[in-house]
């Protein structure tokens, strides 16, 4: 019972500092689930971060229910996954309950403001750890800027950008090892 307790307030820690979406909560988990309690790896958070961009739902929910099944199975998904929702419900009802009332002032304008800048760090500093540990190749190099360029520029789906990465990177391991055998 310790640990699903410990899963759910690791997590309803995370979820509740997350502001701006699953990116930006990624050096709050490393932080805590690689670091301070070694649940997982850099490796296998990474993985867990990528699988859940690729399923339905959302990437924070998805993580935190990869981790918490790894911990403890389902049970441990299931605490994991109602710790990182509960503070999102609580701070939805509470801000639904008051914001049409204090929208129009001045300070909260400002607040608002600085969750945004404060957003936007978190996210430049997840964009720089991952690009560190995933972009070692002058073809994961290309596929990162075709990826930025298909996305921001063109407006392309990410689900297909996914796909075709995924298929190129399949392609030049098979062609890269293939090569190597000749050696």
């Amino acid at each position: 019972m310790k640990i699903l307790l410990e899963l759910f307030i690791v997590f309803f820690k995370i979820g509740s500092l997350t502001f701006g979406g699953g990116i930006a909560m990624l050096p709050m988990l490393q932080r805590e689930i690689v670091n301070n309690k070694n649940w997982a790896t850099e490796e296998e958070l990474i993985d867990y971060y990528s699988i859940g961009q690729c399923t339905p739902g959302i990437i924070a929910i998805n993580t935190a229910t990869f981790i918490g099944y790894k911990i403890k199975g389902k049970i441990g998904a299931v605490f994991s996954t109602f710790g990182m929702v509960c503070p999102s419900l609580i701070i939805i009802i509470i801000i639904a309950s008051f914001i049409k009332n204090f929208l129009h002032i001045q300070w909260v304008m400002y607040v608002f403001a600085g969750i945004k800048i404060a957003v936007a760090g978190l996210v430049l500093e997840a964009f720089i750890s991952f690009f560190k540990k995933n972009v070692k190749s002058k073809i994961s190099f290309l596929l990162c800027i075709l990826a930025f360029v298909f996305n921001l520029v063109l407006n392309i789906s990410p689900i297909y950008i996914i796909f075709v990465c995924i298929v190129f990177s399949l392609f030049f391991t098979k062609y890269k090892g293939i090569k190597e055998d000749k050696k």
